[in-house]
């Protein structure tokens, strides 16, 4: 039997938040909710759904492999050039192809812990060496002591803003502090994939450093707030020369036709956007207060999730609210992450957790 190299053996998989249709079928059970995977609630624009139908016929010919209609509405829709955009099957492809890039093995990438399991994943497939930097006691990117962490090997560092499990985020002065402290021959991979969620006026401002000329990686994704999770679409901003590299090492036709001509409709309907950037908050201010009454300890999110330190074993926790057709994720051994859902879908959360608590 064949084997797989070591650093290949050592990967600890990312194991998807378990579906709906799968837990009733176990089950033989109802009316499940899932409030597991950051997906938003209120499902896609209808703008994007009626696009991608559209586009359905044509299916048995192959996608844009330059997604062109779309490279061309982002270029509009931030202010970059078209050469300065990369799409990917998803921004999960894009962190793969900026490692499988610029990574040689034995190379080192930064990151935070916990922070998102791609990661270190993307680091170890091409055998480099993931460093992981505790986060702060208040669960926050340490980003001072990331740069401690930087040595002549590193050749990325991973900032998820704001930081999946925890929610929070990095803020400008932070940021700015950071980018001046770092060589410009490590790309500085800033993962924004739950950016249109962000009130926050000390958000850090990526953009400012990209077209400042530092060496940035900017990573959205039309998975979260647009809600076309199941249609696997991100992008990339970077200097062109970046982006040139890693179109080397992209697939030819990595993402499909319903995707981009959704995507293109979604980036449109900011309707859609501010109703789901409102329900958001409504949602975090009736779990912040029913957690509270809990005497839980939670963070405070600047996501669409709630990070909750549950002091039990979270896979415990995590069976018996499956049991009762509630599937959320946890995360560690005492720690739970919750997606803010739909007005109903948070209460029956509620119960169930007080429950099984």
């Amino acid at each position: 039997m064949i084997k797989a190299p070591r650093h290949i053996t050592e990967i600890n998989p990312y194991v998807p938040g378990k579906p709906i249709e799968e837990l009733e079928r176990e089950l033989g059970i109802k009316g499940s909710i899932k409030l597991a995977s950051n997906e938003n609630p209120l499902g896609p624009s209808p703008h994007a759904v009626a696009e991608a139908q559209k586009v359905i016929a044509s299916v048995n010919r192959y996608p844009d492999g330059g997604s062109y209609r779309l490279i061309s509405a982002l270029s509009a829709h931030l202010n970059v050039r078209q050469e300065e955009i990369i799409i990917g099957h998803g921004s999960n492809e894009l962190l793969d192809i900026a490692a499988r890039t610029f990574m040689l093995p034995g190379d080192e990438a930064v990151m935070g812990h916990p922070s998102f399991v791609v990661y270190p994943n993307s680091t170890q497939k091409v055998n480099g060496v993931p460093v992981k930097v505790a986060l702060t006691s208040d669960k926050r990117h340490d980003l001072r002591a990331m740069a401690d962490k930087i040595t002549p090997k590193t050749k990325i560092v991973f900032i998820a803003n704001p930081n999946n499990p925890t929610g929070t985020i990095v803020t400008t002065d932070e940021f700015d502090a950071f980018m001046d402290s770092i060589r410009d021959d490590i790309l500085v991979v800033i993962d924004e994939a739950y950016f249109e969620y962000v009130t926050d006026t000390m958000y850090a401002d990526s953009m400012k450093h990209f077209r400042g000329g530092k060496t940035v990686l900017i990573l959205r994704t039309f998975s979260k707030i647009y809600g076309l999770a199941g249609l696997r679409i991100g992008y990339g901003v970077a200097n062109p020369k970046i982006i040139a590299e890693m179109n080397k090492v992209r697939e030819p036709f990595n993402t499909n036709s319903l995707a981009q001509a959704g995507a293109v409709a979604a980036l449109t309907d900011t309707e859609h956007v501010t109703r789901s950037v409102a329900l958001n908050e409504a949602g975090k201010a009736f779990l912040y207060e029913e957690l509270t009454k809990m005497n839980l300890d939670f963070t405070k999110t600047h996501a669409n999730f709630i990070y909750i330190d549950i002091k039990k074993d979270a896979k415990e926790v995590y069976k018996k609210m499956l049991q009762k057709g509630m599937i959320v994720r946890p995360m560690g051994e005492n720690a739970l992450r919750v997606t803010v859902g739909l007005p109903k879908e948070n209460e029956t959360f509620i119960r169930i957790f007080k429950e099984v608590i």
